[in-house]
């Protein structure tokens, strides 16, 4: 697959792509987590605010705080019942605008594997979060087979096309994970995978949230027609359908969590 810049500018196009996967993995996360009521919270890479309104609608916190480099994403976030609570404002995973040891814990959800070096990323994770704060992430298994676009990436390589990825895929690995997580000094370090499934209501549905996702829409774009009504019969074919014609598939997350020493 091929490693190029993935942006994510528009809210709303991200929600009918993203959000129903990005929620589904995060409520699995959250119960893993099993965080306490009343911490203070960092989402980092929060987007359009999909997990963050989780966070506000299950862990009773007392504060969240949102920070992306998409202005188009934070005004969709601003706009979501969670903004209530939580603030959201333009931010660098790796270099975030808080000081030392401020939050409880710090997330970062579906996110990880966008960041430039991500063992920056981490190690600010650890910065702004308090001795014995919990740090902890979920990414899509890329290179593993998880992605909820896998079954159009394998027809795209059967095409010889290159599919998009994120920058720094290989830290959506399980074991790579568990490596940032020590190499920022963290410990009770935990992982998990978490597998969830989504129906579409037929595959028009599928094609149409699918040609939202700025990794997918270049790639298909440049197909000819031909080409393209081709990869849309092979792509159908691989897709599980029932009677009524629903669709539904799975994907996976590399889960991993640890503590900042006292």
């Amino acid at each position: 697959m091929a490693e190029q810049q993935i942006r994510f500018d528009d809210g709303a196009s991200y929600e009918r792509f993203m959000g129903v996967w990005s929620r589904s993995v995060g409520e699995i996360f959250l119960g893993w987590l099993g965080p306490s009521e009343g911490l203070r919270w960092i989402d980092i890479g929060c987007g359009n605010g999909a997990f963050t309104e989780l966070l506000v609608e299950r862990c009773a916190p007392a504060e969240v705080q949102g920070v992306d480099p998409s202005e188009g994403q934070l005004k969709f976030a601003r706009s979501r019942p969670a903004a209530r609570l939580a603030k959201f404002q333009i931010g660098d995973a790796m270099s975030l605008p808080f000081p030392d040891n401020h939050f409880d814990a710090a997330v970062m959800a579906l996110v990880l594997f966008f960041v430039p070096e991500p063992a920056k990323g981490v190690a600010e994770m650890a910065r702004v979060a308090r001795p014995g704060g919990l740090v902890s992430a979920y990414a899509w298994d890329i290179l593993g087979g998880g992605f909820p676009l896998q079954p159009l990436w394998e027809e795209l390589e059967a095409f010889g096309q290159q599919p998009t990825l994120p920058p720094s895929p290989e830290a959506s690995r399980i074991d790579a994970m568990q490596a940032l997580w020590r190499a920022a000094g963290l410990q009770d370090i935990e992982t998990r995978e978490i597998t969830v499934n989504r129906t579409f209501v037929d595959f028009d549905e599928f094609w149409a949230i699918t040609l939202m996702s700025p990794a997918a829409k270049p790639v298909l774009t440049a197909l000819g027609e031909q080409q393209l009504d081709l990869l849309k019969s092979r792509t159908r074919a691989r897709l599980p359908v029932d009677a009524a014609g629903h669709i539904t598939y799975s994907a996976r997350a590399n889960a991993v969590k640890g503590t900042k020493p006292k």
